[in-house]
């Protein structure tokens, strides 16, 4: 039996060619005037999954 692809992680995570997946950063939905206007603007990035993490969301997402 094909194995399926976890529609939550094929929603949040983008593989690039190397073979690195990328992600959004969490914290920017709400409760953001705490938060200076740096951080804010650094959390609007994208950034790469930890090498830690990499081998669950690999496997949610069938690789």
């Amino acid at each position: 039996m094909k194995q399926k692809t976890h529609s939550g992680a094929k929603k949040r995570f983008r593989v690039k060619p190397g073979g690195k997946i990328k992600r959004k950063k969490q914290g920017m939905r709400h409760i953001l005037s705490k938060h200076s206007s740096k951080r804010k603007r650094q959390l609007g990035k994208m950034t790469y999954v930890d090498d830690a993490n990499e081998y669950q969301v690999k496997r949610q997402l069938v690789l």
